[in-house]
């Protein structure tokens, strides 16, 4: 899968990492025994590929979860996975890249898309690992100021 189409007008090809990103993913979620562990499933995949990777490194995101989660507090967290999440992710991401008018799509759209789709149980999958959505927002920002920097 190097190009997607999240709607019957815009088609942005993948980058290297994204791809990465998605077939890892991808392949994992047909083995997610709930919605929660999907995302699990995500971040795994994100924290050593592209952008978000780095960010997630350089912030000491760890792959387990630091906290002992509630899951019976969450009803969500123990849903049954949704079948269709990754073609989901994978279409919101596309979006997200057009909408921004990027040649590819990016790690961090594929980031930006989970939050979409899974919402608070990305959040509460970050705090569990040490961070937050805004933690890793402002990584790769600080990460992007440098690169234009550089130029």
């Amino acid at each position: 899968m190097d190009r997607l189409t999240p709607d019957s007008h815009v088609t942005v090809p993948l980058s290297q990492d994204a791809a990465l990103v998605i077939a890892l993913a991808g392949t994992a979620m047909p083995f997610a025994h709930s919605t929660d562990d999907q995302v699990e499933r995500w971040l795994r995949a994100l924290r050593i590929h592209g952008r978000v990777g780095a960010a997630m490194q350089a912030l000491g995101v760890g792959e387990a979860a630091l906290t002992i989660r509630d899951e019976a507090a969450d009803p969500a967290a123990v849903a049954h996975p949704d079948p269709d999440a990754a073609e989901k992710v994978v279409g919101r991401a596309g979006e997200l890249a057009a909408e921004r008018e990027a040649d590819k799509v990016s790690t961090c759209d594929v980031l930006w898309a989970l939050f979409d789709v899974y919402g608070t149980l990305v959040d509460r999958a970050l705090y569990e690992r040490g961070s937050s959505r805004e933690e890793l927002d402002a990584r790769i920002a600080e990460m992007d100021e440098r690169a234009e920097a550089a130029l």
